[in-house]
């Protein structure tokens, strides 16, 4: 109890240094194929305890490691139903537009799958999207994907489900070098380097990367003019931790960090961005029998700018038209403990906090001077707790949770320069309840069945309220008066197991979304448009997703991952008049079918062979569905092999056979990476 006091009392500390003071800056190779896990390893509070309900997919850090790519969200492309906004990948695309779906419900530029490391958020704290170059890759341990609504145990923007980025961790008596250094094409290169080491008082780890290319013209060639040029990316990341080894007592504590600092070119001279994001974070863990408390006090502060531009319609001039500057500050703590009770029952409690504090600075620019600037400063805060209960009676699984969440938004103010006039904009405060409750039954012969209901979340990112945003030549106003998206869903499936032949899951799930927040049309032109962020009615997802893997014969195994999801809108309102009923239509960026496969073969002393084969249907970019972004099939491939001891040499290729892959249509067609072929060295060494 003494330790469980302490813990509160730091997590109180915290939450009242939220509500009252500003933040200040802060070896040998493996087989590269996705574990697919009926098994819950994502799940929080109940630590060392498997609620098996719903389904995980785990990528581990050396099949990360030989996936082909440049950033995290291209590794993660042969998970099935794993789908970014666009289909760019992050070392290219606009970080405005790297949200992330799962479970065929879509994204904007906020997620509606959450991201996390350590129980700490990943996703912006401005305007919900991935950073997914913010840790170097070495320092990541593994990566799991949670698929189903967890806002139960998690809060917002658990709609879809959760990605844990697991961090790698120092250990005790142990020294790791590593490091990886590529070159690639489109004048490309990447570097990582780790570093770990500790003696028997305190362990400590230290890892880098830098990236650099001068990418390609994502504007398709029938389409370019003189104002096309490459979209480029320059970004180094960086990561610290140091931490007391656990085995010198039943408590652990850590201090850890995280630097990015990254600038953009979006495809012509004048529209750029850049972005520079220090995170920190501490914390404590202690373990008994039957017993875990952890706590968790975090914080970052960011500062984000992009510029705009008008295009001339045969896209030979442009001008510019905005400059922006987003400033952000985040701190959050978060308390949770579990305990054993009578066999087979556990049950935790948690509670936490995210306070965010951020100001949209929006310089108004004509003749390539200032005119006006306009900002609005605002405040956001989440705090929730949750109960979790688990009982384990022989052959079955029974869980229950329950989350309530106050979400407000207030201290909202516009500052125009030109008037000096300050207006205060509406307050949002909102206090919702997201429950869960998830049943296992396990049969003879390797036999499971499984079923989940439950209700999320999202509530409104400070860029979905106050932001003007531009993605090519279409313009997304704000709205200060969004509210929360609700979902209700369920879920229900079954795996088979062999120890001879693999593992086969196949599941039905279905999830519904009330005023989801949606890019309605005000204005258009032929080449250009102009939307804003609405509350609609509602939209659906539903379908199957089919998973299976084999056991390795003769170095040889496959996984094969396929998802069938019929997303639509069945309910709209809405009083622009240029918007057209929506009822019926697709989510915008949503396929219907979508299919992975990854083959992977091990010849000893040769080389390991990795392939991954996609499929995805066709979708549409804008609600009204004209515009339709065509099929493809995408074939990728690496190989590493050996060379003496701890070196080994690897290549790999994305987009093998050059396929011209449609990414977006805003309404200028744009398009994904062509080919990309890297090759590299990778050194480990451990001791």
């Amino acid at each position: 109890m003494t330790r469980l006091r302490f813990l509160a009392f730091c997590f109180a500390c915290g939450v009242v240094h939220a509500q009252a003071t500003p933040v200040a800056p802060p070896a040998n190779p493996a087989k590269p194929s996705v574990q697919q896990a009926i098994t819950v390893t994502a799940d929080r509070g109940l630590v060392g305890v498997n609620d098996s309900a719903s389904s995980v997919a785990v990528l581990t850090e050396q099949q990360l490691e030989q996936a082909p790519g440049l950033a995290l969200d291209d590794r993660l492309h042969s998970v099935a139903g794993f789908q970014l906004f666009r289909r760019t990948s992050s070392w290219t695309a606009n970080p405005t537009s790297q949200g992330v779906s799962l479970r065929g419900l879509g994204s904007t530029a906020a997620s509606r799958t959450l991201v996390v490391s350590d129980q700490v958020p990943l996703n912006d704290p401005f305007g919900g999207w991935i950073h997914w170059d913010e840790i170097p890759t070495l320092s990541i341990q593994d990566v799991q994907l949670l698929r189903g609504g967890s806002a139960d145990l998690y809060g917002s923007s658990a709609i879809g489900g959760v990605i844990e980025v697991v961090p790698a961790t120092p250990e005790a008596s142990h020294f790791r070098f590593a490091g990886a250094g590529s070159g690639a094409t489109q004048n490309s290169g990447l570097g990582d380097a780790l570093l770990s080491t500790s003696n028997n008082r305190v362990a400590s780890l230290g890892a880098g990367e830098a990236l650099t290319t001068d990418g390609y013209i994502p504007t398709a060639p029938q389409f370019r003019g003189l104002v096309d040029v490459p979209s480029n990316v320059t970004e180094q990341a960086g990561h610290v931790e140091v931490r007391t080894p656990v085995r010198l007592t039943d408590m652990s504590g850590f201090l850890r960090g995280n630097v990015l600092n990254e600038s953009r070119s979006n495809g012509t001279p004048l529209q750029t961005n850049a972005t520079r994001l220090w995170r920190y974070g501490g914390g404590a863990d202690a373990a008994q029998t039957k017993s875990h408390e952890a706590l968790r006090i975090f914080g970052s502060r960011e500062g984000y700018r992009q510029s705009f531009s008008s295009i001339a319609a045969d896209r030979n001039t442009e001008r510019l038209t905005k400059l922006q500057r987003v400033p952000t500050d985040e701190f959050g703590s978060s308390l949770q403990g579990s305990h054993a009770f009578m066999q087979p029952f556990t049950a935790a409690v948690g509670v936490d906090v995210r306070d965010v504090r951020a100001t949209d600075a929006e310089e108004s620019v004509a003749n390539a001077a200032v005119t006006s600037t306009t900002s609005i400063s605002a405040r956001q805060r989440e705090v929730g707790g949750f109960v979790n209960a688990i009982w384990q009676p022989h052959g079955w699984s029974l869980s229950g949770s329950v989350r309530v969440d106050s979400f407000r938004t207030f201290d909202a103010q516009q500052l125009v320069s030109t008037t000096r006039l300050r207006t205060p904009l509406p307050e949002i405060d909102e206090l919702i309840a997201s429950p869960r409750a998830g049943l296992a039954r396990y049969l003879p012969h390797g036999l499971a069945l499984t079923g989940t209901a439950f209700r999320a979340f999202r509530g409104p990112t400070m860029n979905e309220l106050y932001r003007t945003g531009q993605v090519g030549q279409q313009t997304t106003l704000a709205n200060n008066n969004l509210l929360a998206e609700r979902a209700t869903g369920f879920e229900f499936g079954g795996e088979w197991q062999s120890q001879r032949a693999g593992q086969l899951r196949a599941s039905y799930f279905w999830t519904e979304v009330n005023r989801p927040i949606s890019a309605v049309l005000l204005t258009q032109i032929a080449t250009a448009q102009t939307l804003q962020r609405q509350n609609l009615g509602q939209i659906r997802s539903r379908g199957v997703m089919v998973e299976s893997q084999s056991r390795q014969w003769r170095g040889l195994d496959a996984t094969v991952g396929y998802q069938f999801a019929i997303a639509t809108v069945t309910a709209f309102n809405t009083s622009s008049p240029a918007q057209n009923n929506l009822i019926g239509n697709w989510i915008p960026q949503v396929p219907r079918e979508a299919v992975t496969a990854t083959v992977n073969y091990v010849a000893a002393h040769v080389a390991n062979l990795h392939l991954i084969g996609s499929y995805t249907g066709q979708q549409f970019d804008d609600a009204e569905n004209q515009y339709r972004l065509h099929p493809f099939a995408r074939l990728d491939m690496s190989a590493d092999r050996t060379l003496w001891r701890d070196l080994s040499v690897f290549a790999s290729a994305q987009n093998l056979l050059d396929r011209s892959i449609d990414a977006g249509r805003t309404p200028i067609l744009t398009l994904a990476s062509p080919r990309l072929v890297q090759a590299g060295l990778r050194f480990n060494f451990s001791r």
